[in-house]
Parts: structure tokens; sequence; C-alpha cells
């Protein structure tokens, strides 16, 4: 299948439908462009460009239904916000980089840049749902339709963007989204007012002890929640971008009205049946019933 696949239906990043990674129609991508060490997570080393041995000519791994038992558990906790597929349908035409090497480098060194964009409209479309940050509503749509347009951009163009400074643009507008989104969940909260723990961006919460905590409208942007004892915990209305996931125990945890959580965040973390996740997440196939 390393003819040229046409892709047949509308491409419409807007829709977070077309912000998840659809393998079937992507050159491989995140298995030829992106470089990884072992560790943990790879079974080998691996250097950017370099096919990773388990790609098959068709562009499917031939292990995916065993990369956590193999020691690619990394494998499976990567999400590229469907930047795969838009590169190798839209930038690149449909054109792989088998059939043209000579666009195999390009390709490589652009997929990681519309990935970030990608990213970013994952949050920006997220943002425009919640209602108590309408009034920048038409702030975060026209940021939304910026961002789209530099993904529609040609491959040189997508290579010359200064994405740091879009990023922290678009960030801006996030936190401040999260902000009114956080004070409206801390309003409704009923009970004794009382004190409560807070947390600021980057905060370090590496296996901490937070068993049924309530983190309600908390601020955990960027925190380091590595092997954190989240189990029972009410994550409801926290914003949660940026935060490192990897092997935290949320097993019954509820992230239905958290914000800014995505997919590959769910993957790195451990989670069983009772965990509650929002609508538009899905629950990893290597989650057991117990989360182990």
């Amino acid at each position: 299948m390393s003819e040229n696949r046409e892709y047949t239906g509308p491409f419409h990043s807007s829709s977070r439908l077309d912000l998840q990674a659809d393998c079937e129609s992507c050159f491989g991508l995140c298995c030829v462009a992106l470089p990884f060490a072992a560790s943990a997570d790879f079974a080998m080393d691996k250097t950017a460009g370099q096919p990773c041995q388990n790609l098959q000519p068709d562009f499917r791994c031939g292990v995916h239904n065993s990369l956590r038992q193999l020691g690619f558990r990394g494998c499976t906790v990567y999400d590229c916000f469907g930047a795969g597929q838009k590169v190798s349908r839209v930038t690149f035409g449909g054109r792989d980089w088998r059939q043209a090497p000579g666009s195999a480098k390009l390709m490589f060194e652009v997929f990681p840049i519309m990935r970030q964009l990608h990213e970013l409209l994952w949050y920006l479309t997220e943002a425009l749902t919640f209602q108590p940050a309408n009034t920048i509503h038409n702030e975060l749509s026209s940021a939304l339709d910026e961002t789209e347009r530099l993904t529609c951009l040609d491959p040189d163009s997508i290579l010359k963007l200064d994405v740091a400074a879009h990023r922290a643009n678009v960030n801006a507008l996030l936190l401040r989204a999260s902000e009114l989104v956080r004070a409206e969940a801390l309003r409704s909260q009923k009970g004794p007012s009382g004190r409560r723990k807070t947390y600021g961006r980057g905060a370090d919460l590496i296996g901490a002890k937070l068993r049924g905590a309530d983190l309600r409208g908390a601020n955990l942007r960027g925190a380091y929640l590595i092997a954190a004892d989240l189990r029972g915990a009410d994550l409801r209305g926290a914003d949660l971008i940026g935060a490192d996931f990897r092997d935290a125990d949320i097993r019954g945890a509820d992230l239905t009205d958290s914000i800014f959580l995505t997919q590959a965040q769910i993957n790195s973390a451990k989670g069983d049946a009772a965990t509650k996740l929002p609508s538009a997440l899905t629950r990893p196939t290597h989650w057991s019933a117990s989360g182990a």
C-alpha cells in the first residue's frame, strides 16, 4: 500500500474528530520523523528521519498489538492531534516519502511543527465550548482561524513560522479562558467555604498523595503529577494543560469537566473502568478493569 492513497473526506481541523490521529491516512510519520532513546518507554534508540524497525511497507506498525509488552510504551502514549494525516494528505498532497524521497526530509521537518499547531487547535476548539468564557469567544475564534490558516501553508512557509511566538499568544488566551472557567467552578461548589489548597503552574506533585482530593477548579497547568496517587480525586473544572500524568493513578477519579486534557495525558496514566473522562477522550485499551 505504498501507492498514493486518495484522501476522500473534507479536512476541517476545527472539528475535534479531525484533531484525532487517523493512522490509516498517515504515512507513518511519527514512526519515522521523531527520534527516541532506549528507556522505559522505548526498547531501542532511533534517530529522527530513521524509520522504526517495526514500520511495515503499508505504513502500519508490525507489532501494534504488542507494543507495551515489547517495550514500546511510548508509542501507545503518543498522540499527533491529527497532524500526521494533515501533513500526509494535505500539505504533501498524498504523495508519500517513499514515492518521493526527495521530499522526505522536508516532510519530516514539517510534521512536528504541524503537531504543535494541531495541539493548539485542540485547545482552542475546546475553549470555544466553555460557556463561562463566552466574553472572549470572538478572540478565541480569531485565534482558531489564524492557527488553521497556518496549518494550510505550503511546507517551506511552515518551516519559517515562529511557532513559539504564536503559541505564546494563544496560551495567553487559553489562560484567560481557564481563569473564567475555574472561577465559575469554584463559585458553583456547595458546602463549607473553608480554605483550599492551591497550586501554581508547574507544581511539583511527583508521587503526591492526593487520593480522594477535592481538586475542582484547581490550577494544575504544567504540574508534575508523575506517579501521583489521584485515586477517586475530583478534578472537575481543573486546568490540566501540559500536566505530566505519567504513571499517575487516576482509578476512580472524576475528570469529566476538567479542561485542556488530552488523549496523550490519559494514555500515560493508570486508570480503570471507574475513571470518568471528558466525552472527547477515549478509555485506553491498555487500561485493565483494575487499572493495573
